[in-house]
């Protein structure tokens, strides 16, 4: 017998997709949001879900390893990218992912990664007190391959001094994550804030 996920995941969840599509950062049925359970599993939204329109039956449980929790139901294709994050990171509670005009532009014109810097919205990431920071937000190529994806992940987080709550999969779209899921969407807020100036500023040189 299944445990039913509770409601206040799915409601989370639900309000995070209308807000991300409110934004414009979700289009057709772009976009994944997922929350940690406190039993370890991980409730996610379906694939092939439209964000702004989901309801309680768009959201299921998966394990840690992404293995559906109810055989034949079918999370998002990218769920072991929410995986890695919840593995990776022990104080994320809440991933979300879109796919702007912004970070999809800015991904495919950038290398390993992109530089923000001097921005006010920086202090929306952790570690950034003032303005006055600047961080390189990695930038992976796209892979359909979701395990190897998440293997160039791994290595590069293994390398890294310090890790933005944050990275770009180019052309592709942005992953943010947060202790709630309050905290992701800030950080999404505020990143593609950052990126929509990013691009404004390359359209007046």
């Amino acid at each position: 017998m299944t445990v039913p996920i509770p409601e206040a995941a799915i409601a989370t969840i639900i309000a995070a997709g209308r807000r991300l599509d409110d934004a414009g950062w979700v289009p057709a049925t772009a976009g994944n949001i997922s929350v940690s359970l406190p039993d370890g599993r991980i409730a996610i939204t379906r694939s092939g879900r439209h964000k702004g329109a989901l309801v309680a039956g768009d959201v299921m449980a998966v394990d840690g390893d992404g293995r559906p929790e109810v055989q034949g139901d079918r999370p998002s294709y990218e769920t072991l990218l929410h995986c890695g994050i919840y593995r990776r990171f022990r104080d994320a509670g809440a991933v979300v992912h879109g796919h702007s005009i912004a970070n999809t532009v800015l991904s495919r014109a950038a290398g390993g990664s992109l530089t923000l810097a001097g921005y006010e919205l920086l202090k929306a990431f952790p570690g950034g007190p003032t303005h006055d920071v600047s961080v390189a937000v990695p930038v992976l190529d796209n892979d359909q391959d979701i395990p190897r994806l998440q293997r160039a992940l791994d290595a590069r987080w293994a390398g890294a001094d310090t890790i933005p709550p944050g990275y770009l999969i180019r052309g592709h779209g942005a992953y943010l994550w947060g202790p709630d899921m309050d905290a992701a969407l800030a950080r999404m807020e505020a990143l593609e804030f950052m990126l929509a100036c990013e691009l404004e500023e390359r359209r007046l040189r």
